[in-house]
């Protein structure tokens, strides 16, 4: 089936939300496991430092944090964090304490004022109306105001209630620091996440089942396994291990002298796709077709043009000794394996 479409459904008793384009499953949110939901925001105490490492452990309602940077924090003090991607087994939540809220049109960033739109927003007079409606719902933000992509086409009374409720949701909570650990916001389930992240035109369906009967519990079926067709008989394997994600590619039947460099561009262009719907983050490795060194450029660059459309923050690393490619890229979803085992 052609065009875009959201689907909202319920898999093992989960929420998800799985968005197909072209027939072709895209991306996919599911509820994970018993792991606080990134965007949470805890107000919590500090226990104890971790030397060498610049850090402090948290103590939150949901179990210990882990928080980065904290010159001038000591054991008691309390302060508000949010959630920044999920928990890896046996290990701390991982927080921040630049805490914000987003929305669908708008995203407020406390401690941070000024107001911005969007860059993929071109049209100057848009931009315009869209500074014009910021200020117009608060002249002079202490907080920061970003307005996203979905803004251009949309009405601007949306976007001004969007912007007002964001925040008056953001003064609210920022007040709130005094008193033990709590959680003072659950971050957004995968329906309204759909909701707020997947903004460009789509038929949205919200029937119960109907995972299986548009095509989406098919694709799970396989998405669980590790080879992704490359086209032209070329494949590769994603396989999570403890350590990192491996990926391993194949030219297949095509022994031209090109082959290598076919199948290492078609990665480049499946490899972000093959990822979001399997969950997986970390340390990523590629085990890449052979192909002449004066092709990596190239490859580099189509690899940072398919990331750049990506919602997951992912650090192109470079090339090893042995030839093999490097990424890292945020823990934000749950894995696949583990939420449908």
């Amino acid at each position: 089936m052609k065009g875009r479409q959201i689907i909202l459904d319920h898999i093992e008793g989960r929420e998800a939300a799985a968005l197909m384009v072209d027939g072709q499953l895209d991306d996919l949110l599911i509820d994970g496991l018993d792991a606080p939901r990134p965007g949470t925001i805890y107000r919590a105490v500090a226990d104890r430092p971790v030397k060498g490492q610049g850090g402090m452990f948290l103590k939150t309602p949901d179990g210990m944090a882990f928080l980065r940077q904290v010159k001038g924090m000591a054991p008691g003090d309390v302060l508000l964090v949010q959630v920044t991607g999920l928990a890896e087994p046996g290990k701390a939540i991982p927080v921040t304490h630049k805490v914000l809220f987003k929305s669908r049109y708008a995203i407020v960033t406390p401690g941070a004022p000024g107001v911005n739109v969007s860059r993929s927003i071109r049209d100057d007079d848009r931009r315009d109306a869209l500074l014009g409606v910021a200020h117009e719902v608060a002249e002079a933000p202490e907080a920061g105001i970003i307005l996203r992509s979905a803004c251009a086409e949309a009405e601007d009374a949306d976007v001004a209630e969007d912007i007002a409720a964001m925040l008056d949701l953001a003064e609210q909570v920022m007040a709130d620091v005094d008193g033990p650990a709590e959680k003072l916001i659950d971050g957004d389930g995968p329906h309204v996440a759909a909701w707020r992240d997947w903004s460009e035109p789509a038929d949205v369906v919200a029937e119960a089942g109907s995972f299986d009967t548009h095509g989406v519990l098919d694709a799970l079926e396989e998405a669980q396994g590790a080879r992704v067709p490359l086209g032209g008989g070329a494949d590769m394997y994603v396989e999570p291990t403890r350590a990192l994600v491996a990926v391993d590619v194949n030219t297949g039947k095509d022994t031209s002298p090109a082959a290598g460099t076919k199948a290492n561009f078609a990665v480049a262009k499946a490899l972000p796709r093959a990822l979001r719907v399997r969950g997986l983050g970390g340390q990523i490795v590629l085990d890449l077709a052979p192909m002449p060194k004066k092709d990596r450029r190239g490859f580099e660059s189509a690899l940072r043009a398919a990331f750049k459309r990506d919602t997951i923050d992912t650090t192109l690393v470079g090339w090893t000794p042995l030839g093999h490619y490097e990424l890292q890229r945020k823990n934000a979803r749950a894995a696949l394996s583990e939420v449908l085992k």
